[in-house]
């Protein structure tokens, strides 16, 4: 790993922790916190939701794109990717680079039935528009393979409060680092 890459790269699902979790990593590493989404957000000028409905899908993920490209090439903190920023070819790409170059990839995974309080599938997700629970299964299923696939290590969430998982995150990542 080089210096201005991330400590670790959070993925996963909506509600399996991302923002809470590496919330509590920076914390406890003294670091910066940054979340594509939000860093997308900020470019657009205008929330993920928005960005849907007004620009597209596509023009969200050039700019998740982006951000994530940015993100893995000069954030020294912990970093949360969106979801489905695992999915563009490109971001897999710059993923493996980054952990390929001993960088920490903790993929977070949740079941549905731990995801549902915690997402609140009434809030506006574009994704989730029609049968929340459905369509988080589908997309669950379409990208944990992905998930998987790109990950160093591999935590779940589920009946655990935020302490626990960012303790074993971290227990994990040390793990990593000495081997």
């Amino acid at each position: 790993m080089t210096a201005g890459t991330p400590v670790v790269v959070l993925v996963g699902p909506p509600g399996s922790g991302k923002t809470t979790i590496g919330r509590l990593l920076a914390d406890r590493w003294d670091v910066a916190f940054r979340d594509t989404d939000a860093d997308v957000e900020q470019t657009a000028g205008k929330s993920v939701p928005e960005i849907f409905v007004t620009d597209g899908e596509p023009a969200f993920r050039a700019l998740e794109r982006e951000a994530v490209t940015t993100a893995l090439a000069h954030h020294a903190g912990v970093l949360a990717l969106g979801g489905g920023a695992v999915m563009d070819p490109h971001t897999q790409r710059a993923i493996e680079g980054y952990a390929a170059a001993g960088g920490v990839v903790v993929f977070l995974d949740v079941s549905l039935a731990h995801a549902a309080p915690r997402v609140g599938f009434n809030q506006s997700r574009p994704l989730l528009v029609g049968n929340p629970r459905a369509r988080w299964a589908e997309l669950m299923a379409a990208r944990r393979p992905t998930y998987e696939r790109l990950a160093t290590v591999h935590v779940v969430s589920d009946e655990r409060d935020p302490q626990q998982v960012a303790d074993e995150v971290l227990q994990e990542v040390q793990a990593c680092r000495s081997a």
